[in-house]
This record gives C-alpha cells, structure tokens and sequence, in this order.
C-alpha cells in the first residue's frame, strides 16, 4: 500500500490508510508523518522503518533503498505500507515506487491523502480559489534555480491564479525577487505557512514591497509552504488560529516507545539486506 497520512494534524488520516496501518507487517514511513499516527494506528507487531528525506538538510534515506526495502518486504509476503506525508501523488517519489513495484510484479494500492497545499489553507483561513480573488491553483516547486524559465516567471507574475509553491521556503527570496522584477500586482500577497495543521503552525503574510522588512533572512522550520496570491489577503478575515509561540520541531516529536522501535527495526531491517 503506498498511502498518505495527510499534512500532521493526525485526525486528518483517512479511515482506509488507518485500517491498513492496524494490519502492516511492515511500515516504511516518511519524515513528515504525525507521530501521532504511528503511535495509535500502527500495528504493535509492525516493524516501522524511517526512511525520511529531509533535502538540503538534515539525513536522508536514497529512493533506490525505499524501493529495495519495498521489494525486499513485499517478497516474502508481507504487508507493506508506505506512508508519506500529506498526499501521495503531489510531489513525492511515487513515480519511481510504482515503476519498481511494477517491474517486479508486485501488486499495490494507491491510497490518497490530504495534500499539505489543502491542509494549509484551511487551517490558514485562505480559501485557495474564491470569487473575485482566484478561480484557478497551481501547485509548483521552486527548490533551484534552473527550473522556471524567464518566460515561465513572466506568467507566473500575471497570472490570477493561486500559486502554492511546496519545498520553496528556502528560495523565497529569489521567488519574491522574479515575481517582482515582472511587475506581479500589490494586490497579491505572500503567505508562509510553518508546520500547518499542526499544534506548531505559523502564518506569516507580507506584501511583495514589504518583502524585505517581514520575511527576507527568515528561518522557517520544515516543512513550510507558501502561497502566494490575492486569496492571501482573506487569512486577517478568517484565519482561525493563533500562531504557535513554540520553535520546536512537531515531526520530531515521536514517543520514547516508537522512536527505539523505529531506530531498532531500521537496524533490522537493513542487516537483513546485508
């Protein structure tokens, strides 16, 4: 089963990704999966695998070891879940899972999940399309700088479109920097979300010529996502939480008890392979 777990409020886990959680044999799950999850849905026999990636920072799992730890499971008949954070199919690896799964015949399921572009905007208070502010999304990724084309950044400034831009907090600055340089409306505005749905989440709102003064040289904790857009502006009406006062870190909170089984079954299971 490749299944999500939804963007971290662990209440937001869909009821068919719990009940294949309560029957795994084994659980290879994402960095940005609510503890919460595993620790009142796995089952107390599964082996949990932490195999996170975590980008520019941080230890990451290689995708060619998820998937030989896919494999390697699944052929001997276990029950394999592999859980991601938020939805399965909006920039994640499943492309590369489907393809090993595939080649080795192998069956699976897919199971969605609440992505963290819907989780964030609910629990922002920013609808993402909304009569006379946007009638359209685009989700996109901006994580170096070869991947938009100046022509591409020209769009994107004129666009009426929502733009929700994931794994981009840290590139904000050259966002911002080319959305501006093509003229993007003051009417649309930018909006980081840190940690959201969580007990931790943090809305941050600026215009694009307050840039500098509210946003520019920030850290924002992992994961964060930004949106950007007239829509923005709606969160000071119907924003419904306060921000968090914390800087802690929620996906690296497990339990003592889930963090040595996950720690002692990651041992296992790659001894196995040895």
């Amino acid at each position: 089963m490749i299944a999500g777990a939804g963007p971290g409020d662990p209440e937001l886990v869909t009821f068919k990704t719990i009940r294949f959680l309560q029957k795994a044999d084994v659980i290879l799950t994402d960095r940005l999966v609510s503890p919460e999850i595993l620790e009142a849905f796995a089952n107390p026999k599964a082996e949990i695998i932490y195999v996170g990636k975590q980008c520019r920072r941080g230890a990451s799992t290689p995708q060619s070891t998820i998937n030989q730890l896919m494999v390697q499971f699944a052929q001997t008949g276990k029950l394999v879940v592999r859980l991601k954070g938020g939805d399965v199919s909006i920039f994640s690896n499943i492309l590369d899972e489907l393809q090993v799964l595939v080649e080795h015949n192998i069956s699976y399921e897919i199971i969605p999940g609440v992505s963290a572009a819907l989780g964030a905007a609910a629990y922002a208070g920013i609808p993402l399309t909304a009569r006379g502010h946007s009638n359209a999304v685009r989700f996109l990724t901006y994580y170096k700088s070869d991947v938009f084309g100046a022509d591409y950044w020209k769009e994107l400034a004129g666009t009426e479109d929502t733009l929700v831009l994931y794994m981009s907090s840290e590139t904000l600055e050259a966002v911002v920097t080319n959305l501006a340089t093509n003229n993007i409306s003051e009417e649309k505005l930018i909006a980081v979300i840190e940690q959201a749905t969580t007990p931790f989440q943090k809305v941050h709102v600026s215009t694009f010529s307050d840039y500098e003064e509210n946003l520019k040289g920030k850290d924002f904790i992992s994961p964060s996502l930004v949106i950007i857009g007239k829509v923005v502006g709606l969160h000071e009406q119907f924003g419904w939480i306060t921000n968090s006062e914390s800087n802690e870190s929620y996906f690296g909170q497990l339990s003592a008890a889930i963090k040595n089984l996950v720690t002692t079954q990651k041992e296992s299971a790659y001894a196995g392979r040895a």
